[in-house]
C-alpha cells in the first residue's frame, strides 16, 4: 500500500489560478506561487490529500514550452517559493506531484538555442527528432524538426538519445533533492518512447520510496503504460467521457460497460491497475458546463469518488464554476480565482459541501480505495455496485432520473448500513438493503460493524439541494477573472466538434443557497427505508387484476430491456422481484 493508493488529488494549473501574464518577459520573479499557500488548508478541508500542480518551470507562455527545467517560472516566483510550497504541503500531510513536460521543449531551451547558433556544429543537434538542415519553418530557422501536435513552438526531444535520457533523469533527481516532490505527471505520455519511460521508472524507484509516475494518455490499452516496468497510472479519459455522457444521455450502461472493460484490462485487480480518474481538467470543459442537467453534478461526483481508481478534482470545480472550450483559447478553463470569494463555500455552497463529504467518506473507507468492484444493479437511470475489502462491503447507489427510485440490492455481512451523505440507517434483510435513492442523486452505504461503529458515529448529513442551487447559481457570485487570449494551446482538443462556435463561459462562483438529496439528522431520516407501496386499488379491482397489472408492467420492462441489448438472468430476476406498482412505473419512465 502506497500513499497514492489512498490519494484524492486536487489539480492546479498555477499560471491560470494565480492570474499570471500569458507571456513570460523573463524578468524579475513575481512571487505569485505564495498566493496559493492559503489554498492548502482549503484543499485539506474538502478532503483532498494530494496536489497535482503544473506546469511550473520557466517557459515562454502556457508552460508546456519549457525553457529551463530547473527554474521555477519567473511569473510564479523563484525556487525558494516552490521549495516552501511543497514543504508547507508536507507539513499538512499533502503530497505533491509536478507536471513533467519531457516529450518536447520550447525554442528558448538551451539545447535548441545552441542548434540555432551553431547549426551542424552543435553538440545538441541530435537532441531533437529529425533535425533537417536542408529544411525551414515559419520561424525561418533555416532547418526543420519534428514537433508536438503540429506546433513548431514545441520541439520534440529525441528520447532515444542517451544524453537526453540522462539529462531528464537528472532533472527528476534534481526535483526530488531540491523540492522534495513526491511524483510526476508525464505530459503527452502516449507519445513518449517506452524505453525512455522505463528509464524514468528506474529513477523513480531510486529517488524516493513510493515515488509516483502518472502519464497523460488519451486512448488505447492503458495496460501498455501501466505496469511494473513503466508507469504506475495514467489519465482515465475513457471513464471521463463515460461519466458525463452517461448522465447526459441517461445511459448508466455506458458507464458500467466502461468500468467493466477497464477493470478487465487490469486483470480484475483493483490494486494493481489504479487509473487517475477525473471529470474535468485544464484541457477539457468544466463538468458543470458539460452537464445538460446541472443536478447531475451529484451522481457524477459520487461515481468519481467511489468507482475503482484515484479521484482527482480540478481547481474551482468544487464551487460549480463553468468553463467552456473556445476555438483559439483555453483561458476559460484556467481562470484566476480569489479564495476569499469562496471563504464560506463549505457551509453556503452545495457543490463544495458535497465534495467535502465525498472526500471525508473516501478517507473513512479502505474499501473505496482497495476494494474489488461488483455490479449490483444496472438500468438506464439507476446503477448500484459494491466495493469490498477485508470483510467491509460498501454499496453505492446512484439515480439520474428526476424521480426518486426504490432499489433493493445485495449487501455485505453487516446487520445495518448508514448513508455517508444522509446519515440514514437501513437494516439488512435476507442479505439485501432496500433504499430510496433520491432524484438526481445517490448515496454511499457504509456497513455498521463493531470495527466501523466509532468511525461512522460522526457522519454529518449533507443537505444537497442541487436543484435549488442550480436555479440560484448566478444570483450572488463573483465573476471569474477572464484572461486575454493566448498562443495556440499545447494540447489536442479531443472533444471539440469541427466548426463549433465557441460561447463564453458564465464563470461565476457557486450559489449562496443551501445545498438533490435532502437529509437531516432527525430520527425520521434515520429510520429503515421501506419499498414504495403499491398504488391503492379501487374497490372494483380484484387482487387477481392487480397481480396482472404488475405482471404487465414487468413484461413491458423486459421487452424494452431486450431491445437495448442482452438480458441476463440477474437482470430478469431484478424485474420479477420488483412487485411495486410505483417503482415499476418509474422504471419504465427511466427508458425515456
Amino acid at each position: 500500500m502506497a500513499w497514492y493508493d489512498e490519494a484524492i488529488f486536487y489539480h492546479i494549473y498555477p499560471l491560470g489560478l494565480t492570474g499570471a501574464p500569458k507571456e513570460n518577459s523573463y524578468g524579475e520573479p513575481e512571487h505569485r506561487l505564495n498566493t496559493l499557500l492559503p489554498w492548502i488548508d482549503h484543499i485539506k478541508n474538502i478532503g483532498c490529500n494530494a496536489i497535482y500542480i503544473g506546469p511550473l518551470f520557466e517557459s515562454v507562455g502556457h508552460g508546456y514550452e519549457t525553457t529551463d527545467y530547473k527554474k521555477l517560472d519567473s511569473r510564479l516566483g523563484d525556487n525558494e517559493d516552490l521549495k516552501n510550497f511543497v514543504a508547507e504541503c508536507h507539513k499538512k500531510d499533502v503530497k505533491v506531484i509536478f507536471d513533467g513536460v519531457f516529450n518536447h521543449t520550447g525554442r528558448d531551451f538551451f539545447a535548441f538555442k545552441d542548434i540555432k547558433e551553431k547549426r551542424e556544429g552543435s553538440q545538441y543537434k541530435d537532441w531533437y527528432c529529425n533535425v533537417n538542415f536542408w529544411g525551414n519553418n515559419e520561424y525561418n530557422d533555416g532547418f526543420s524538426y519534428d514537433n508536438w501536435g503540429g506546433y513548431n513552438l514545441l520541439v520534440k526531444l529525441n528520447q532515444r538519445n542517451p544524453a537526453v535520457k540522462d539529462y531528464i533523469c537528472d532533472v527528476i533527481r534534481f526535483w526530488v533533492s531540491e523540492f522534495d516532490v513526491d511524483g510526476i505527471r508525464l505530459d503527452a505520455a502516449d507519445v513518449l518512447d517506452f524505453d525512455f519511460m522505463k528509464a524514468l521508472r528506474h529513477v523513480a524507484n531510486e529517488v524516493k520510496p513510493d515515488f509516483w509516475l502518472m502519464g497523460e494518455v488519451i486512448h488505447g490499452d492503458y495496460s501498455r503504460w501501466v505496469n511494473e516496468g513503466t508507469l504506475h497510472s495514467v489519465t482515465n479519459y475513457q471513464l471521463h467521457k463515460a461519466l458525463y455522457s452517461g448522465n447526459n444521455d441517461h445511459n448508466f450502461f455506458e458507464i458500467a460497460h466502461t468500468v467493466k472493460r477497464l477493470y478487465e484490462m487490469g486483470s480484475n485487480n483493483p490494486n494493481g491497475f489504479k487509473l487517475y480518474n477525473f471529470v474535468d481538467n485544464h484541457d477539457v470543459e468544466r463538468i458543470y458546463t458539460k452537464l445538460n442537467n446541472k443536478a447531475h453534478f451529484a451522481p457524477v461526483h459520487i461515481l468519481l469518488y467511489t468507482l475503482p481508481g484515484i479521484p482527482s478534482l480540478y481547481y474551482g470545480s468544487e464551487f460549480g464554476i463553468e468553463g467552456r472550450k473556445e476555438k483559439f483559447s483555453d483561458d476559460s478553463l484556467r481562470p484566476a480565482l480569489n479564495l476569499d470569494d469562496y471563504k464560506n463555500a463549505l457551509t453556503d455552497n452545495s457543490f463544495t459541501a458535497l465534495i467535502a463529504a465525498l472526500g471525508r467518506t473516501r478517507q473513512q473507507s479502505k474499501a473505496l480505495s482497495y476494494g474489488d468492484y461488483r455490479e449490483l444493479k444496472l438500468m438506464n437511470r439507476q446503477y448500484a455496485f459494491s466495493r469490498s475489502f477485508e470483510g467491509e462491503s460498501v454499496v453505492v447507489t446512484v439515480n439520474n432520473d428526476d424521480s426518486d427510485f426504490t432499489m433493493t440490492v445485495p449487501a455485505g455481512n453487516a446487520a445495518e448500513y448508514i448513508g455517508a451523505l444522509s446519515g440514514q440507517k437501513v437494516r439488512v434483510e435476507n442479505g439485501n438493503i432496500c433504499v430510496n435513492v433520491k432524484a438526481n442523486s445517490g448515496e454511499i452505504w457504509l456497513p455498521v460493524t463493531d470495527r466501523t461503529a466509532d468511525r461512522l458515529s460522526d457522519v454529518t448529513p449533507v443537505e444537497l439541494h442541487v436543484e435549488d442551487a442550480v436555479k440560484n447559481k448566478n444570483t450572488a457570485a463573483p465573476a471569474v477573472e477572464k484572461t486575454p487570449a493566448t498562443q495556440p494551446h499545447d494540447k489536442t482538443d479531443s472533444e471539440k466538434t469541427p466548426g463549433k462556435t465557441a460561447t463564453p463561459a458564465n464563470n461565476t462562483s457557486a450559489p449562496t443557497t443551501t445545498p438533490v438529496v435532502k437529509t437531516t439528522t432527525t430520527d425520521a431520516a434515520r429510520t429503515t427505508a421501506t419499498p414504495s407501496t403499491p398504488a391503492a386499488k379501487p374497490s372494483e379491482h380484484s387482487e387477481e387484476f392487480e397481480r396482472g397489472k404488475i405482471a404487465g408492467l414487468q413484461e413491458a420492462i423486459l421487452a424494452i430491456m431486450e431491445k437495448n441489448g442482452p438480458v441476463t438472468d440477474q437482470m430478469r430476476k431484478d424485474v420479477t422481484d420488483n412487485v411495486y406498482h410505483d417503482s415499476l412505473i418509474n422504471w419504465i419512465k427511466s427508458f425515456r
